[in-house]
């Protein structure tokens, strides 16, 4: 490992988790407001900005998750589990917008 678990970080990693699931969760409600507004372009911007920061989380998830597998013993605290909620709220959250917004432009 790179890092000593020891010297590891873990409550700024978990902060940067929270935000970029938080921006996803922000992006895609705006994507649906901009799409009850008839801005699909404005919608489909914000949906892709969304990716990005879900992307973002999720690397460093995954980061996570692989050091965990080779052995290093990860700490689960109550920020840990926040992080593990807004992560999988935010894809929810993208995956009602995608079908609203298809049924705004279904209906449009």
């Amino acid at each position: 490992m790179a890092e000593d678990n020891k010297d590891f970080d873990w409550e700024t990693l978990c902060f940067q988790m929270i935000t970029a699931a938080g921006s996803a969760k922000s992006d895609y409600i705006e994507a649906l407001q901009a799409a009850k507004a008839g801005n699909y372009d404005k919608a489909d911007e914000l949906i892709k900005s969304g990716d990005q920061s879900f992307a973002t989380g999720h690397e460093l998830h995954t980061n996570l998750v692989q050091r965990e597998a080779a052995g290093e013993k990860i700490e689960v605290s109550l920020l840990m589990t926040h992080v593990e909620d807004q992560m999988m709220a935010a894809e929810t959250v993208k995956l009602l917008v995608d079908e609203l917004i298809a049924l705004y432009k279904k209906f449009n």
